[in-house]
């Protein structure tokens, strides 16, 4: 069985690790599989395109009050992040580029991040995107809003997607609580 590495440290500055919160650390670095469970509020665009990217992506459906569940994979190469929401699955591949940025492959599509410490939480901010290996204009790619920090004690995620022409193609945030890790 191969052993897991903690990605999200490794693309951290060492003295930022230790400054983030615990739930946040527990979350990104502890055993090498973690499940969790916890609410999300998702919204997004309701017109055509925007229902059709979101499935292409795997990204979740819209709707309050969601029930969601995490399974963290980690291996020496990669986590694998499945995220099962109420009414939609989603499912990515996280591993550490060449460019000292974290790679997030979502079908066709791989979103570029740089990782930053803000106060105790990580801000993901957006570098690029790639379709199927070709890097899209800057202007195409939209923002991506990405955090994962803590509220209440519990690991709390608030992302927002926009793309140009679309809208708001996702939005989603709320809270988990680690059940297990092994």
């Amino acid at each position: 069985m191969p052993s897991s590495t903690a990605l999200f440290r490794t693309l951290l500055p060492a003295a930022d690790w230790p400054r983030l919160g615990a739930a946040v650390q527990r979350m990104h670095a502890e055993g090498r599989i973690v499940q969790a469970s916890g609410k999300a509020d998702v919204t997004g665009a309701s017109h055509l395109a925007a229902r059709l990217l979101r499935r292409v992506l795997t990204l979740p459906e819209p709707g309050a009050g969601q029930a969601i569940t995490v399974t963290i994979e980690r291996n020496v190469a990669h986590e694998r992040w499945s995220r099962r929401f109420r009414r939609s699955s989603m499912r990515s591949m996280l591993r550490a580029g060449t460019d000292g940025q974290l790679h997030e492959r979502l079908g066709p599509v791989t979103l570029c991040f740089t990782l930053h410490r803000d106060d105790d939480a990580i801000e993901w901010q957006l570098q690029g995107v790639r379709l199927l290996g070709l890097p899209l204009p800057r202007a195409l790619c939209g923002t991506v809003l990405s955090r994962s920090g803590m509220r209440g004690g519990r690991y709390a995620f608030d992302i927002d997607v926009r793309l140009p022409l679309v809208g708001r193609l996702v939005a989603y945030c709320g809270w988990l609580e680690i059940d297990h890790v092994a």
